[in-house]
C-alpha cells in the first residue's frame, strides 16, 4: 500500500477512536498505538506534554524514554522553541540530540498547537536513516491538528 493511502486510513481510524472519547490521555494512548502499529520502520512513537514550561513524557509505544526534556534541548525541545516540525534524517548529526534509544537514526517531531502555543509534541523515531519525508510531515501535521482539539 502506498504511504499516502496508509496515512488516509490512519486518519480515518484515529477520528473514529477519538470522536466520542473525552479523556486526552486515552486518546493520545490510542493514537500512539495506532501509529506504532501502522507505520513501517519506526521504533518509538509517543507524546511529550508541556507542563510547567518543560516537556513531560506522555503516552507512548516503544522502549523506555526520557521523562523530561527542557525547552530548546534536543529535537523535541527544539520543536517547542521553534513551534515547527523537526524532520531529522540523521539524529547523530543533530547538535544536542538526546539519545534514549541508540538504535534510533532518524526522527520527526511535530508540535501540537493550541492558540498558537505548543501544548504537546508527537515524536516518532526510526532505526532507519532518512526514514521521514514530506508525505510523513504533511500527514503527521494533519494528525497534530486533529489532536489539538483534545487540549483545553
Amino acid at each position: 500500500m502506498n504511504k499516502q493511502l496508509t496515512y488516509e486510513l490512519i486518519i480515518l481510524e484515529l477520528l473514529s477512536l477519538i470522536e466520542k472519547e473525552k479523556d486526552t490521555i486515552a486518546s493520545l494512548s490510542n493514537c500512539s498505538a495506532l501509529l506504532y502499529d501502522k507505520l513501517e520502520q519506526v521504533n518509538w512513537v509517543g507524546f511529550y506534554l508541556m507542563k510547567n514550561n518543560e516537556l513531560v513524557l506522555g503516552p507512548f509505544q516503544g522502549k523506555v524514554a526520557c521523562t523530561r526534556i527542557a525547552k530548546g534541548v534536543g529535537v523535541c525541545g527544539t520543536c517547542v522553541s521553534t513551534s515547527k516540525t523537526q524532520l531529522v534524517n540523521d539524529v547523530h548529526k543533530f547538535d544536542g540530540h538526546i539519545s534514549c534509544d541508540s538504535a534510533s537514526n532518524s526522527e520527526i517531531v511535530i508540535p501540537i498547537l493550541k492558540n498558537n502555543k505548543v501544548v504537546a509534541v508527537l515524536d516518532i523515531d526510526s532505526p532507519s536513516f532518512n526514514r521521514f519525508d514530506k508525505i510523513d510531515q504533511l500527514n503527521l501535521e494533519k494528525i497534530s491538528n486533529i489532536l489539538n482539539k483534545l487540549f483545553n
